[in-house]
């Protein structure tokens, strides 16, 4: 006859403590307050753990007395794999999880795709704060992270008063972009730009959705490019504007594709990003066009891949973006008033950017 098998009860806190000799506050001082007991006494508290089988304290249990989930929450509105598969994202992402590891604190990940109204993982989320990294003004998400009563930081986008927010200077950096162009002689040129709104548009823009747009990074760079070249002569509603909703390399070529069937005769083509830059390098090759003696092509991001393919693009420190976005956020409660943290960004001219070519040279366009 079988006899049922016998387990082990697990050890508690407080017969831990009983076996030790010592107070509860003792123990639990060993796992989460370890300066306040000597080294031998905590080595002998967590081997006679091990020995008893305790596995520590409950992190619910703590989180619920502490009200202190331990945690840090990222708001992406993409998919989870964007954090991993973006190169900006990704960027973003280690400066963000370094300034966790200094804290010692955890990073919990909150994607919501930008089709996506239901906002249970942010209500869910347990965390102690949000960073939000480049999201739409009208997103539900973001809304709901700023109906909870924790710190929050935004990261690019969007602006709202009294929030902390990390990012760029767009405007100026966008028009220091344009002035490189203008000064090369560029009038006839063409913009390839990321998703305006959270509504899918894979098509060329109006003014008036460029002006509209929810995504204000996009919004301000556009509005500087405009601003700079209608002081050069060069009447915006003339340049071609092309939205793709997705933000891949594939995606920068058929926008790129898109954009010079229909004005073969633009000199520079203008990329609100790195990647829809390399996206346009690959359909200027595929058209035999020359880069840049039949067409410059240019970025914004400084991303590893736009400098190894030489591309003249404004570069900003993602990494220190992210980790400073971690700071604020972990410091929050030492200030009374919000913060805004603008980053430096650099115009690198790289070899994908030339005067336009003049009538005299041989056109190598389709």
């Amino acid at each position: 006859m079988n006899r049922p098998m016998r387990t082990r009860r697990q050890a508690t806190l407080a017969s831990l403590a009983a076996e030790l000799g010592v107070s509860r506050t003792t123990v639990s001082n060993a796992y989460n307050r370890p300066d306040q007991l000597s080294p031998e006494l905590r080595k002998r508290v967590l081997e006679t753990a091990r020995r008893l089988g305790y596995p520590g304290p409950d992190p619910v249990a703590r989180s619920l007395r502490t009200r202190k989930a331990g945690a840090v929450g990222l708001l992406l509105t993409e998919n989870l794999s964007y954090a991993f598969r973006d190169p900006a994202a990704i960027g973003v992402l280690e400066g963000l999880a370094l300034a966790c590891e200094d804290a010692g604190v955890g990073l919990h990940l909150v994607p919501a795709s930008p089709g996506r109204e239901d906002v249970a993982s942010v209500h869910r989320a347990g965390v102690d704060g949000f960073v939000v990294y480049s999201v739409p003004d009208d997103d539900p998400h973001l809304a709901a992270v700023l109906q909870r009563p924790v710190p929050t930081v935004i990261v690019d986008q969007p602006q709202i008063e009294g929030v902390d927010r990390v990012g760029p200077d767009d405007d100026a950096a966008t028009v220091g972009l344009a002035n490189h162009l203008v000064g090369l002689g560029h009038r006839q040129i063409g913009v390839l730009c990321m998703r305006l709104a959270r509504d899918r548009n894979d098509d060329f823009v109006s003014i008036s959705r460029q002006q509209q747009a929810h995504y204000h990074v996009q919004r301000t760079r556009l509005a500087a490019l405009a601003r700079t070249f209608e002081a050069a002569g060069v009447s915006w509603q003339t340049v071609p504007v092309v939205e793709r909703f997705e933000h891949n390399v594939d995606d920068g070529a058929s926008a790129a594709r898109q954009l010079l069937d229909t004005h073969p005769r633009v000199t520079a083509l203008i990329c609100t990003s790195d990647i829809l830059a390399l996206g346009a390098l690959a359909e200027a090759g595929r058209r035999g066009l020359r880069v840049p003696a039949d067409l410059t092509i240019t970025g914004f991001d400084g991303i590893a891949e736009a400098t190894r393919a030489g591309l003249t693009t404004v570069h900003q420190p993602v990494l220190e973006k992210g980790k400073a976005a971690g700071k604020l956020l972990l410091g929050a409660n030492d200030r009374v008033a919000p913060k805004v943290i603008t980053l430096p960004t650099e115009l690198r001219v790289g070899t994908t950017s030339a005067p336009p070519r003049t009538a005299e040279e041989r056109w190598f366009g389709p």
